[in-house]
């Protein structure tokens, strides 16, 4: 009989013989006892093929919260299923039992438990074939192997096929629980990791190509950000990729289906610039000889991406606030209001807040505007992502013309690691597609590498790993600080020292003391917030 324990109040439903769903779903009996269920019930469902039984008082089978684990028990000998449900009654878990695999797999699909408890001897089929199944789909659950004595073989069998462990009857409730325990907070773990991979993890997102941390913040405030509808002002340098955050944050947002119109207000001569955000009328100007419709009527209901709002003159700063604050808009030479309802997402290579204080940028269109800030970082605070940024180019441009690279010397990523970059993501595309289109080999050497990069000295592009590592511990193993009895500074402490001069020798350029340290700046963020919380990094 199968049983579903957790609390006091049961209640047995019947359900079809072939273990795939309630017969009619009417309740069969119920009362309140603690498990297990006492021998009066047992006629009553000696007709029924098998039972679920709810304790009510919790969540019933078509819920579950994350503070009580649902645990599935498969197991057909009724008598330990009821000594392993007794087991579990006191733990904080909503246990459910059924006896066929069948059904197992049925429950399995119906609502996904946290592990699932398996005997492997089942009476329609081998509980190996339920676990392929669980580890085919790659389903997050954790499943424990239940086996006698004389099938070792087949546990260890099991465990090749992805169980997190297995028990051999007869077991005690501690090996039972300690079991079960592990796997739960193994499975917690795994979600905290994917989790972790989802938020900091991403080699690329929406467009941009990157892993490193400042990259991941930026996905992280676009994730955030892009379901408001609240003002976005990007800033960063010239090529970093303003236009790509944009796009990213409208395809992200639930406008993403609406218009996505860009403007770049350096690209438009001052006198043409009003009319092309807000159109104009016929006769409005000398050439105007038809009405025409601006962008900011081709964006309802989508995005306007204002880029290099910085260059836009002062008075039509003011029509634009306007706008902002209103949604209405007159058109250049018409005396009819109209409306519509965009987002906006302005972008500047300059920093807004001293354009203000310079007077070329009205103050309270810089509230108005500068609500939610992003940043994006130039391409030489980066990391490694330079790298995968050329790989992605190199590959792209070679199948665009015809040519034979797969990739570059080791001595061409130590120039491209440690060139500055000040065109960023821009001037790394020219410098590929300069090589592409110029010369043909399988792999990039230095004598392909156009200027400025071809006077680049690809021997101090890095400091080797090891050598730097040797010198520090040389020059700083005995200094004076932190050392023990026997004079010898912690590791930690010199790895410190070493990594914060290394900084403060690049004017606070962590990853340019990355590179001069041959560690990724990553590393180096991630030391220094464990010294600022008092670990040893």
């Amino acid at each position: 009989m199968p049983l579903y324990g957790g609390g006091r109040s049961l209640e047995i439903k019947r359900w079809g013989g072939n273990g795939n769903g309630p017969l009619h779903g009417g309740v069969v009996a119920a009362l309140d006892t603690p498990l297990p269920v006492p021998a009066s019930l047992h006629k009553a469902i000696d007709s029924v093929s098998f039972a679920v039984v709810r304790t009510h008082g919790f969540p019933g089978p078509l819920m579950t919260t994350p503070d009580r684990p649902r645990i599935l028990l498969v197991e057909d000998t009724a008598s330990l299923a009821r000594v392993y449900v007794e087991y579990l009654r006191k733990e904080p878990y909503e246990t459910v039992h059924v006896e066929t695999g069948a059904a197992g797999l049925a429950e399995i699909e119906r609502q996904m438990p946290e592990a699932v408890l398996l005997d492997l001897a089942l009476p329609d089929m081998n509980g190996i074939e339920i676990l392929k199944r669980v580890h085919s789909q790659a389903l997050p659950v954790a499943v424990i192997v239940i086996t006698a004595h004389g099938s070792i073989t087949t546990a260890v069998e099991a465990m090749r096929e992805g169980a997190y462990d297995f028990l051999v009857k007869p077991f005690s409730a501690d090996r039972l629980l300690i079991t079960l325990r592990n796997a739960l907070e193994r499975q917690r773990l795994a979600r905290m990791v994917e989790t972790l991979k989802e938020d900091f993890g991403r080699d690329e997102y929406m467009g941009f190509i990157g892993s490193s941390l400042p990259m991941q913040g930026v996905y992280r405030i676009i994730d955030s950000a892009a379901a408001s509808k609240a003002t976005i002002f990007i800033t960063g340098e010239s090529g970093t990729g303003k236009e790509v955050c944009a796009q990213a944050i409208h395809q992200r947002s639930p406008r993403a289906r609406q218009p996505f119109v860009a403007l770049n207000c350096a690209a438009i001569p001052h006198d043409l610039i009003e009319s092309e955000i807000f159109g104009h009328v016929k006769g409005a100007f000398t050439g105007a000889v038809a009405e025409r419709e601006g962008a900011a009527a081709r964006a309802k209901g989508g995005t306007f991406f204002l880029d290099e709002i910085c260059e836009m003159n002062l008075d039509l700063q003011s029509k634009l606030l306007r706008f902002v604050q209103t949604g209405s808009f007159v058109k250049v030479g018409g005396r009819v209001t109209e409306k519509a309802d965009v987002r906006f997402i302005c972008a500047s290579n300059k920093d807004p807040l001293k354009e203000v204080e310079a007077g070329r940028f009205r103050e309270d269109l810089y509230y108005r505007l500068h609500v939610i800030p992003v940043h994006l970082p130039p391409l030489r605070e980066r990391d490694d992502d330079v790298l995968a940024l050329a790989r992605h180019f190199l590959t792209l441009f070679a199948k665009e013309e015809g040519k034979r690279f797969t990739g570059f010397a080791p001595e061409v990523e130590a120039v491209l690691r440690s060139y500055p970059w000040p065109g960023n993501v821009r001037q790394l595309q020219n410098v590929l597609r300069n090589v592409v289109v110029l010369k043909d080999a399988e792999t990039v050497t230095l004598d392909m590498l156009p200027p400025p990069l071809d006077h680049v000295e690809a021997s101090s592009a890095a400091l080797p790993a090891a050598r730097g590592r040797e010198e520090a511990v040389a020059r700083q193993a005995t200094a004076p600080g932190q050392a023990t009895a026997d004079g010898i500074r912690p590791l930690w402490q010199i790895e410190k020292d070493a990594i914060e001069d290394a900084i403060r020798l690049c004017q606070g350029n962590i990853p340019k003391a990355a590179t001069h340290l041959g560690i990724s700046a990553s590393t180096i963020y991630r030391k220094r917030m464990s010294w600022q919380t008092g670990g040893e990094g």
